[in-house]
């Protein structure tokens, strides 16, 4: 089981979540929306092998948190992955636009100098700018757009640029959302929770409740649940030894 979009430290029992995908055997990508939540949110992964914890910026905090990229940018030599991190284009954060661009250009330059990192990005409403900036910056890394809510079209030019995507329950319930992942090529596919913040039957999903998108992914390639999940193990071994940068 994967569960690659993960906020792990916002549960309200964050190391109870994280005890129970060690014991599940659930591989999961940790993600911080703030630099100054890296050293907590790493400890949660300590002695478990399968979680990977990401540093972040998130879209939607950058006017509040500029002052930590100086922060970002000493702790990102200690991770291969980055997030969350992109552009938030909704209009409750779009008067925070030149704070969010100022922010996502500094994290990718970051990357780049970093010899590259495995990127987990948000988009929401802003897939074209997102699209544009890392085409800018073609070494800052794996880009992995996670909850892809762009255009079919979009998607096209996500694939064109090397973009791999992350995909959930809360995405697959729509018929956009499964009209969006039927162009996603199946190699590059992989699946999230984006818990606590999307929900499964009326609360919060839990990490390894990610796992329900299989079911999805298997409608929507019309192959068997077992298949879609040796493709996603295939997929995540592939990712962990590409080369970056």
């Amino acid at each position: 089981m994967i569960d690659f979009h993960c906020h792990l430290d916002l549960y309200p029992d964050p190391q109870a979540v994280a005890a129970a995908c060690q014991e599940r055997g659930l591989y999961v990508l940790s993600v911080t929306t703030t630099p100054s939540a890296w050293n907590g949110t790493s400890a949660l992964a300590l002695g478990k092998s399968r979680i990977r914890t990401a540093l972040g910026l998130h879209p939607q905090v950058a006017h509040l948190r500029k002052s930590e990229l100086p922060l970002f940018e000493k702790l990102v030599g200690q991770t291969r992955y980055v997030g969350e991190i992109g552009l938030d284009g909704a209009p409750e954060f779009k008067p925070h636009w030149n704070d969010q661009m100022e922010v996502f250009e500094r994290i990718l330059t970051a990357c780049s100098n970093a010899q590259g990192k495995i990127l987990s990005l948000h988009s929401r409403r802003a897939s074209k700018d997102v699209l544009s900036r890392l085409a800018e910056h073609p070494r800052a890394g794996i880009p992995i757009l996670h909850w892809f809510s762009g255009t079919a079209k979009e998607v096209d030019r996500a694939v064109e640029q090397g973009c791999w995507f992350s995909v959930g329950p809360a995405m697959l319930s729509s018929s956009k959302g499964r009209s969006l992942v039927e162009r996603m090529p199946h190699d590059r596919i992989l699946t999230e929770s984006d818990g606590p913040f999307a929900q499964l039957e009326g609360r919060s999903i839990l990490p390894w409740e990610a796992s329900w998108a299989v079911l999805g992914l298997s409608d929507a390639w019309a192959v068997p649940p077992a298949e879609v999940e040796q493709r996603l193990a295939q997929n995540l071994a592939r990712l962990g030894s590409a080369s970056l940068g």
